[in-house]
């Protein structure tokens, strides 16, 4: 019992773990407060989403994807691989379980979990000696308080509740926000005779996959100012100068940017064009809201049917989580920086929370699953 391994979520994080500690014949629990694996991909994505990298660098650890696997897969081929991934190590979560609280009993050595199952509201709790947050960089979507949202009368949502914009034809709708998601979900809404507006309040890099793909192959031989330099040549030949369309770039170029401070480069799937094409306008940031009419900090002012804001996620772990903050921070993500943000103290350890990406949570599975099974063997060396 001493040596169990809690698992808090069954994400890709969380999968990829429990297959590293499977093969080191230690045991674990998976608590996964959904009634599936991987919910935020079966759940909250849109129907166009594909992995925005090549498939090489987005394999789990220990099952590399099938020689006949497209090189970048759509999401339904990416749900299919991680449920075969749950069957191949013997993966079984026990759902709809969610954690209130985890705190590490000293007197015991083990991390004492309280879960609530969320379909009878029955409290259980769950012992073991290590602990891993795995529930991920994105455990619920954020909207901004913008002065005057209440008052719009229009359909508000987040983009993990958008699907497609089939069900928006002839609407004008706005899209808040310029990452991948966002640009992706204009680009949609757009395909269907929507009115399409993106808001863009911070300056981004827009390259292509390929780029991408060149650029991480780079990387394992040139230094990242390097690479960043390559790029950047190719995306201003691709894309020309932007900033005519309200679209400038970072001081820092992509690779750089990634590394700093986790903000990705922007996947061009069409977006371009159709902002080019005046498809798509872009207006700057909100400011305010009064009705369906949207003021923008350019001073301009638009009529709107519908919001989706793309703004990104929250991790909620830290309100879970009570090791005196030793691990996360109050945005619940870690305090250390990548590469060294894995480990914290008493055997608790963080998964797919360093904006890594999937790469990422490879690295961190393996780090952790080793870690756990040094210090089980320290352990017993110690006690005989």
């Amino acid at each position: 019992m001493e040596d169990i391994v809690l698992i808090i979520g069954a994400g890709p994080s969380g999968l990829a773990v429990a297959a590293c500690l499977f093969l080191l014949s230690i045991p674990f629990v998976i608590l996964e407060k959904e009634d599936c694996t991987a919910s935020l991909w079966k759940k909250r994505a849109y129907n166009r989403l594909k992995l925005h990298l090549a498939k090489q660098f987005c394999e789990l650890p220990h099952m590399p994807f099938p020689s006949n696997t497209p090189t970048y897969l759509p999401k339904d081929a990416f749900i299919r691989y991680m449920d075969a991934y749950a069957s191949r190590f013997g993966i079984n979560p026990i759902y709809d379980m969610h954690v209130e609280s985890a705190s590490y009993d000293e007197r015991e050595e083990v991390w004492r979990t309280t879960a609530r199952n969320t379909k009878t509201s029955e409290m259980s709790q769950y012992f073991g000696r290590f602990l891993v947050v795995a529930t991920g960089e994105n455990s619920v979507g954020y909207i901004p308080d913008i002065p005057g949202l209440d008052t719009f009368p229009g359909e508000v949502l987040h983009s993990s509740e958008y699907k497609s914009g089939l069900a928006y034809t002839g609407k004008s709708i706005l899209v808040v926000g310029c990452g991948n998601s966002g640009m992706e979900i204009a680009y949609d809404l757009s395909s269907y005779a929507t009115k399409t507006s993106i808001s863009i309040r911070s300056p981004l890099h827009i390259v292509t996959k390929e780029m991408i793909y060149l650029g991480m192959v780079l990387l394992k031989y040139l230094p990242v100012y390097i690479v960043d330099f390559i790029v950047l040549i190719l995306s201003k030949f691709k894309f020309g100068d932007l900033s005519q369309y309200g679209i400038v770039r970072p001081d820092k170029g992509p690779f750089m940017l990634k590394a700093t401070t986790g903000r990705t480069a922007v996947i061009d799937v069409g977006t371009v064009e159709k902002i080019k094409a005046g498809d798509i306008q872009v207006e700057p940031s909100v400011l305010s809201i009064n009705g369906n009419d949207i003021m923008f900090s350019n001073g301009t002012t638009h009529y709107f049917d519908v919001i989706v804001f793309a703004t990104g996620y929250k991790s909620l772990a830290n309100n879970w989580l009570k090791d005196d903050g030793h691990l996360l921070n109050e945005e619940g993500l870690p305090k250390e920086r990548f590469p060294n943000h894995w480990k914290g103290k008493n055997g608790v350890y963080c998964a797919g929370l360093s904006k890594q990406g999937l790469a990422g949570i490879s690295m961190d599975a393996k780090n952790i699953a080793n870690d756990i099974a040094e210090m089980i063997l320290r352990e017993r060396r110690i006690t005989k």
